[in-house]
């Protein structure tokens, strides 16, 4: 097994969890409305766009002429963005804490967010900051699942990705990080990573 030299971490559902329902539960008077609005109004197809370099403007403007009914709960989506963070995922920030201390790896960061809410994001979290790099798709307008951000980051930072862990939830971000010859850990609800990385012979 080629030895790996470098680590990118998701971070949306690896290090920290984010979830428009933690806010939307307190603006609906039932789980089935909360529901229906994000999926059919600010729902994951509408709010990947933006983590694509779509501004949060022209965002709400779509889907205000398409649901005006809707307006104060659109308006409010990024207004209480960071109402949507439970927090950081502490298991497996401890890892990459940890990771980071042995310097022992490259260690980066892709990941699908808002150019418009990144510094909010380091704010609220601001280990974000102990990465030796960070793509942030919105910024750089290419985002995950697509080839093209992945080899932005192999060109960027000057890696191989037959020597590269990449750490995401996402299955189709996986599928397309092991067609580019990435290593891959795939994080699931119960995945420990810890055994992941030991059964890559990285050790913590």
């Amino acid at each position: 097994m080629q030895k790996i030299t470098t680590i990118i971490f998701d971070l949306g559902g690896v290090l920290v969890d984010w979830n428009p329902a933690y806010f939307y539960k307190t603006i609906f008077d039932s789980e089935e409305k909360m529901n229906w609005f994000l999926t059919h109004v600010c729902s994951p197809e509408w709010n990947i766009e933006q983590d694509g370099g779509r501004s949060i403007a022209e965002a709400e403007k779509v889907f205000l002429e398409q649901y005006p009914e809707y307006k104060t709960e659109t308006l409010a989506f990024y207004k209480n963005w960071h109402l949507m963070f439970s927090g950081p995922i502490t298991k497996n920030v401890k890892i990459f804490k940890a990771l980071k201390a042995s310097n022992k790896y490259n260690l980066f960061a892709l990941t699908n967010w808002s150019a418009e809410k990144w510094e909010e994001g380091v704010k609220l979290f601001p280990f974000f900051n102990e990465f030796d790099d960070v793509v942030v798709s919105g910024q750089v307008k290419m985002r995950k699942p697509f080839p093209e951000v992945f080899n932005f980051v192999l060109h960027k930072f000057r890696i191989n990705p037959e020597e590269t862990l990449f750490i995401d939830d996402n299955l189709e971000n996986i599928n397309t990080a092991k067609k580019l010859g990435f290593k891959t850990i795939y994080i699931k609800t119960n995945t420990n990573l810890k055994e992941k990385l030991f059964a890559l012979n990285i050790t913590i």
